[in-house]
């Protein structure tokens, strides 16, 4: 086979299912735990930075599920979807529907023919989505009365099929939000209902999927969330995995060219362990390496140019919907000593005292992380400590940006004062 028209093995992208996920042998073991309920008492929420393999991971979930049983039903939670309650109900009832149709009911138009002829009508239809909307119509009560009754109404019928265990997987959960000054509280709604089902013994269970505000979201809406699920946070991979990673997809697919142990420690180094960062080098690297191994030439990894691309596909278009102000602040940032951990307002406002010439006061500071929390550059934890939401944003900003109001250049990271 020509080498050059081998295929990549390597597929990074949004969720895009990589030839061979390693290191998440904990959390299948977790999945699985919590697949053994018969009563629902915890659900699960998936969170991480982006990059780590979320989607991913929800999707493999998936055959688990269905292997042990249950029944799964999933989407992208858009914004549109956390419109109002109403939105909430109508993808609720939506993804239900797609499962349930296996499910039978007495045809409901049998019932409104009148006459003595027998009507032209099965007894029974099956439990499509205008049956569904049926019962959410004709139930009186609050949008969340009417979930409910929809819910349970499906799952009194998917119980005679003798496959009753529903399993609910959202991603992007994050974008679920109240709306107090609208009067519309459908997160709360979507918690208050699974927490009521559960209650009665219905064995629905909600998988949630997004980036790290979103556990704190579901506190802050019910306090009870809390208890009400298993949190699984994903980070990046161990040096073990990471190497797992990089080398597995091309052993599986019999490709005609290896990397070199130098290659796998600089694609490491420089993917910090983050699964899509690895999937992006590699995708690079393998296709130099194809065209090196067809002309015969040394291989050698071509960092730099990656970096290039990777700062353009992936960095840029977020770097530039932000204003020269929240730049500043995030050089600030990506210049302390544990720029990709946490931080505090305190710190940030210390260490930029020395190096810009108009440093930021608390107040500001809070205004600005606010802003970058809502375009998802920042979250914020409970305990109100400060994170990047990006991987490896910080060693973007070192390498690409210098603000205008800089007071001198930093090469790398420094701490607060003492």
């Amino acid at each position: 086979m020509n080498t050059v028209e081998f295929k990549n093995p390597y597929r990074p992208g949004a969720g895009h299912m990589p030839p061979y996920l390693a290191g998440r042998e904990r959390e299948y073991a977790e999945f699985d735990r919590l697949l053994e309920q018969d009563e629902i008492l915890e659900n699960l929420v998936v969170t991480g930075l982006r990059g780590v393999g979320k989607t991913v991971l929800l999707e493999t979930f998936k055959p688990r599920a269905t292997e042990r049983g249950w029944l799964w039903a999933s989407a992208d939670l858009s914004e549109s979807a956390s419109i109002s309650e109403t939105a909430l109900a109508q993808r609720l009832l939506a993804d239900l529907a797609l499962i349930s149709s296996s499910a039978t009911v007495a045809n409901p138009e049998r019932d409104k023919a009148l006459g003595f002829a027998a009507p032209d009508q099965p007894d029974e239809v099956p439990l499509t989505h205008d049956v569904l909307a049926g019962v959410y119509g004709n139930t009186p009560g609050l949008t969340a009365d009417k979930i409910k009754a929809t819910l349970e109404f499906a799952w009194e019928h998917l119980k005679d099929q003798g496959r009753h265990k529903v399993i609910f997987a959202y991603d992007e959960a994050q974008n679920l939000s109240d709306h107090a000054a609208k009067d519309q509280f459908p997160l709360s709604v979507l918690l208050d209902v699974f927490q009521s089902i559960q209650k009665k013994g219905i064995p629905f269970m909600l998988v949630l999927a997004g980036l790290p505000t979103l556990f704190p979201k579901l506190v802050d809406a019910r306090t009870y969330a809390e208890r009400m699920f298993r949190v699984m946070t994903l980070g990046k991979l161990g040096p073990d995995e990471s190497r797992e990673a990089i080398l597995r997809p091309i052993e599986v697919a019999g490709c005609p060219v290896t990397l070199t142990p130098e290659s796998v420690q600089v694609i490491a180094h420089e993917s910090s362990g983050y699964p899509y960062f690895i999937q992006f080098i590699c995708r690079e690297v393998y296709d130099v390496f194809i065209r090196q191994h067809a002309d015969e030439e040394a291989k050698s990894v071509p960092i730099e140019a990656i970096q290039h691309k990777l700062d353009a596909d992936f960095f840029a278009g977020r770097w530039a919907r932000i204003t020269d102000r929240q730049r500043e602040l995030l050089w600030v940032v990506a210049h302390l000593d544990h720029a990709d951990e946490e931080f505090t307002i305190q710190e940030l406002t210390e260490v930029a005292k020395g190096l810009l010439v108009k440093a930021f006061s608390p107040s500001h500071a809070n205004q600005i992380l606010a802003s970058l929390a809502e375009r998802g550059m920042i979250y914020k934890n409970r305990q109100g400590r400060y994170s990047f939401a990006v991987p490896l944003l910080g060693r973007f900003i070192v390498r690409t940006y210098r603000p205008p109001g800089a007071k001198q250049v930093t090469e790398g990271p420094i701490g607060a004062p003492g």
